[in-house]
């Protein structure tokens, strides 16, 4: 008896719910339950989709007291409208399955802004954020302020509102409201600023506070992941001066190279790209006027290795409390010249705070020689309190020569001139918010008033501190 042919289809294995392998000229039909399915998908990471077409995926609960409207589920996450409080507004928003934090719903790669430094940057101001749906920490109960040396930051892909604002969160927010301002996109930011009680530069870039600012890379490229979008780093704040006990200004300018050559291997493990980092100028506290960590400030301006260190301000431009920390207004001013400074360095400019290079005899007098972006002002109002110098100084003089007016150079505007009461003598040093006697107020003791003649306001690019030996640059 011949053999039958097989039927080009037909059904190999049949369930009493229906066909279970079907076969054709093209091959096998599987067809599988929505529980498979959904387990095949938990097996390759994949985001779960609606097992039947046109079946929405079941919406978890959400909160009853918020304005919002037409929710919808999309895998793991539920994306909402909303009217919200804060500068967010009415908008999109989204938030896990699981629960946790609501955030907003953004374009673009999940941004940071991370800090790292001594105690005194360990602190923050009473939140929320003018943006707090956009301005995010990891979701490890920490806040923007981090471990502060006290063990190890967890690791974790959620992201959490923040309930104080360090400086990077407030940097954070100010480059999204002058975003908002010019009606462009507002990209989600992750912030966090960790510390510990390094006793020197070489020490901090090999202690805690790094280690975990590592965790903090771990969390964004995280996060992201979880988003499913990619992760940018925008700058790296550094704060860590006084903190410093080498007592060598050299030391410390190598060891915060170091810190920034650590910082930046590990940002390239995880395949992100090299950091701006920013900085100010530490001037010291009321009562803090000099040391090696003030001096090797200096060092460290000008020979950072390859690292693109930014110094936005002077800390004398920021108000701090009665123990040498940053008060609310004085984090709100270092934020805002900070997103000064790196927006510039973004457009591919520079930010150049007046930096004063050369101290040259002109007669009886002193001429100073600048390096500027623009041409200088000796600021008639005096915010900081320098008083009828505007900073500046002399050490060394034997024939009590006295400073008795400070103005610009007329014939160029990048060069100022101190009047003397007399030729000065002796091994001459002038000095510009450095060394000053212990003093009161809101400020350092450590202050000028010599800026750049740019921007307004809040927006100054203020000199930064000197001492420069006097040469015989004239008669």
């Amino acid at each position: 008896m011949a053999d039958k042919p097989i039927p080009p289809e037909g059904v190999i294995i049949r369930a009493e719910n229906g066909d279970v392998i079907r076969y054709d000229e093209t091959g096998l039909i599987l067809r599988l339950s929505d529980k498979v399915i959904a387990d095949i998908a938990a097996r390759l990471e994949l985001k779960p989709q609606a097992a039947v077409a046109g079946e929405a995926l079941p919406l978890p609960d959400l909160p009853d007291d918020l304005d919002l409207w037409a929710p919808r589920r999309e895998g793991d996450w539920v994306f909402f409208q909303a009217n919200l409080p804060g500068a967010d507004g009415p908008r999109g928003y989204r938030r896990h399955v699981d629960g946790g934090a609501i955030i907003a719903e953004a374009r673009g790669p999940l941004l940071a802004v991370l800090g790292i430094g001594g105690a005194r940057a360990g602190l923050g101001s009473p939140g929320p954020a003018r943006f707090p749906w956009h301005v995010l920490a990891p979701a490890d109960d920490i806040g923007a302020v981090g471990m502060g040396g006290e063990g190890e930051a967890p690791a974790t892909a959620a992201l959490e509102a923040l309930r104080e604002l360090t400086v990077e969160a407030l940097l954070a927010d100010e480059l999204l409201a002058r975003r908002r301002a010019v009606h462009q996109a507002l990209p989600l930011m992750l912030v966090r600023a960790e510390t510990d009680t390094s006793a020197t530069a070489h020490e901090l870039g090999g202690g805690t506070a790094v280690n975990n600012l590592d965790q903090a890379f771990a969390n964004l490229q995280a996060g992201a992941t979880r988003l499913g979008t990619g992760a940018q780093v925008l700058a790296v704040v550094l704060d860590y001066t006084l903190e410093d006990l080498t007592g060598d200004p050299v030391a410390y300018r190598d060891g915060m190279i170091a810190l920034m050559e650590r910082i930046t291997r590990g940002m390239a493990k995880r395949g992100l790209a090299r950091p701006i980092f920013l900085a100010a100028f530490d001037c010291g506290t009321q009562d803090v006027t000099r040391g090696p960590g003030l001096e090797g400030q200096w060092e460290l301006s000008w020979n950072h290795g390859d690292h693109q260190l930014v110094f936005a301000a002077p800390s004398y431009a920021f108000e701090i409390d009665d123990t040498g920390r940053l008060t609310d207004a004085g984090r709100a001013a270092k934020a805002w010249l900070l997103a000064e400074a790196l927006l510039a360095v973004q457009a591919g400019g520079r930010w150049l705070c007046p930096t004063i290079q050369l101290a040259e005899r002109a007669g009886k007098d002193i001429r100073l020689i600048c390096a500027a972006s623009d041409g200088l002002v000796v600021d008639k109002s005096d915010p900081f309190g320098a008083g009828k110098t505007a900073g500046f100084a002399l050490e060394g003089v034997t024939n009590a020569a006295k400073i008795t007016g400070v103005e610009i150079d007329k014939s160029d505007p990048k060069a100022v001139i101190l009047r003397l009461s007399k030729r000065p003598e002796g091994e001459v040093f002038v000095t510009y918010a450095h060394a000053a006697e212990p003093g009161k107020g809101p400020y350092p003791a450590n202050r000028g008033a010599l800026r750049g003649d740019f921007g307004g306001g809040a927006t100054r690019r203020w000199a930064l501190p000197a001492r420069l030996k006097l040469t015989d640059g004239g008669p």
